[in-house]
């Protein structure tokens, strides 16, 4: 019975996680006096209020182009299950400083990437590339630099790139260019009781809770 418990608890602790539904901003407002974004991210019973700060271009809160939709699998990834659903977008021109910031800390940020073409930015902290592809411009590939905090994009970058760690605020840099559009997504939040289960966890977990009590009835 011991074994078997050993067994089971070894198998869920070195199974990769499965991708999960990846949950992006619902942008609903702006502000041209303030520069600034406002939208929500609903993770569970979870409201995060979302407020991008810096210029730029133009930004669709309700309808308009789905630059998203062009090839949605490229916005997807062995960790995240779905690109962004809507039209939502914030797209920036001039280069510059630019900020983003959660209501309460999340956890592991995603950046939805639209045709970042030849632009350099840096986030000032480490970055996954999590996915990218040909998407509403074109192919691309971002560049990640040496301190692996931004990247430069080798002609139409359109992809996901990850944060590490819990955040409250980003803050960025990038250069300008006619545009490149952007949202914000989460996996989860960082507050005990609302962050989303990995779903092959759960599913081993009952697989292994069952396991248990089988044997249990058979002694």
């Amino acid at each position: 019975m011991r074994l078997l418990a050993t067994a089971l608890l070894a198998a869920l602790a070195s199974t990769p996680a499965l991708a999960a539904p990846a949950y992006w901003t619902d942008w609903t407002s702006t502000s041209n006096v303030a520069s600034a974004v406002i939208g929500d991210l609903i993770v569970g019973s979870a409201t995060v209020g979302v407020t991008f700060s810096g210029a730029y271009s133009f930004a669709q809160t309700s309808g308009g182009t789905n630059y998203w939709g062009s090839n949605p699998v490229i916005y997807t990834s062995p960790s995240v299950d779905n690109g962004p659903t809507t039209a939502d977008i914030i797209a920036l021109n001039g280069g510059g400083t630019k900020t983003i910031t959660f209501s309460q800390s999340v956890h592991n940020p995603l950046i939805g990437l639209v045709s970042w073409n030849s632009n350099t930015v840096d986030f000032g902290v480490p970055i996954n590339v999590l996915s990218f592809g040909c998407g509403y411009w074109g192919c691309g590939t971002p560049d990640v630099n040496p301190a692996g905090t931004g990247f430069v994009g080798n002609g139409e970058v359109h992809g996901v790139i990850e944060l590490v760690g819990d955040y409250t605020s980003i803050t960025f840099t990038d250069t300008s260019e006619d545009w490149h559009g952007i949202t914000v997504g989460v996996l989860g939040v960082s507050t005990p009781g609302t962050q989303v289960p990995e779903p092959v966890s759960l599913a081993l977990l009952g697989s292994a809770l069952g396991a248990l009590a089988l044997a249990r009835r058979k002694r």
